[in-house]
């Protein structure tokens, strides 16, 4: 299984449009960018591979890694970020099965599988199969299973994918506070890879208007916000699921500088071989 990070930055990337941040400037010196997030795992055994969220950065990214165009896709959720390359599908690709979850989300009366076929309805390639959360599914030769995580106010899930033949484990978070549910933790335990969502530092959680949560013995938040995990909280989880080797992905460009490009953060263009 060979995993590409696409695109490992937040909604507006990094460097950030307009941005002369300290952080948006040493990305441009030293050449390296966090476009908006998206992960394609290819599998070399039967020759196909998976694209896990639509980036709208997905012409530049697939031009940039020159990564094969996808057999099939996951959603994790609607948020445009994850969601509106989806068009880039038109002349590009014949066919696309597009797997989302089946649960109705409270707050737009409809599945990401039923958004997805709606907005996307004038893209004759696609096919969007409704998929059950926490229940495995055979995709590419791979299992994968979607699982609900806590990224209010939408519905929004993270995913384990895994190689019935070699055993090799990827697992994502997904967009999530820390409060990630015990039985979403037990199907990402004992990844090979863990990509978690570390949006900033905990010390940034001071500075957001709802502050921080789910903080730790030492009052460190591990959630920034609602939405999104810290990098300690990522952190954190990381340890608790028992992950081989953890990368930090949708990441803001408000990480000071000095601590922007530090391990365990992630980078586009990463590859890493299961």
């Amino acid at each position: 299984m060979r995993v590409t990070l696409l695109g490992t930055g937040d909604t507006t990337g990094t460097p950030t449009v307009g941005c002369d941040c300290d952080t948006c400037a040493a990305a441009r010196a030293r050449g390296v960018e966090r476009t908006r997030f998206s992960v394609h795992v290819e599998n070399e055994r039967v020759d196909e591979s998976l694209l896990i969220d639509f980036s709208p950065d997905f012409r530049y990214q697939f031009l940039r890694d020159e990564v094969s165009l996808p057999d099939a896709a996951v959603i994790t959720h609607i948020h445009f970020d994850h969601l509106d390359g989806l068009g880039n599908v038109f002349r590009v690709l014949d066919s696309l099965e597009v797997y989302a979850a089946d649960e109705t989300d409270p707050k737009t009366g409809k599945s990401v599988a039923e958004t997805v076929d709606d907005d996307y309805h004038y893209l004759d390639p696609l096919t969007v199969v409704p998929t059950s959360p926490l229940e495995t599914v055979r995709i590419c030769g791979l299992d994968v299973t979607l699982v609900p995580v806590d990224h209010p106010p939408l519905v929004c899930y993270g995913l384990s994918v895994e190689d019935p033949v070699t055993g090799a484990k990827l697992s994502i978070t997904g967009d999530t506070s820390y409060d990630v549910p015990e039985a979403s933790r037990d199907v990402l335990a004992d990844a090979d890879l863990l990509l978690a969502d570390g949006i900033v530092p905990a010390s940034l959680a001071d500075y957001h208007p709802l502050g921080g949560r789910h903080e730790d013995a030492d009052g460190v938040a591990r959630t920034f916000g609602t939405k999104h995990m810290t990098r300690e909280g990522a952190l954190a989880l990381a340890g608790e699921l028992n992950a081989d080797r953890t990368r930090l992905v949708h990441l803001a460009h408000f990480y000071p500088a000095e601590e922007a490009f530090a391990e365990p953060l992630a980078v586009d263009g990463e590859v890493y071989e299961l």
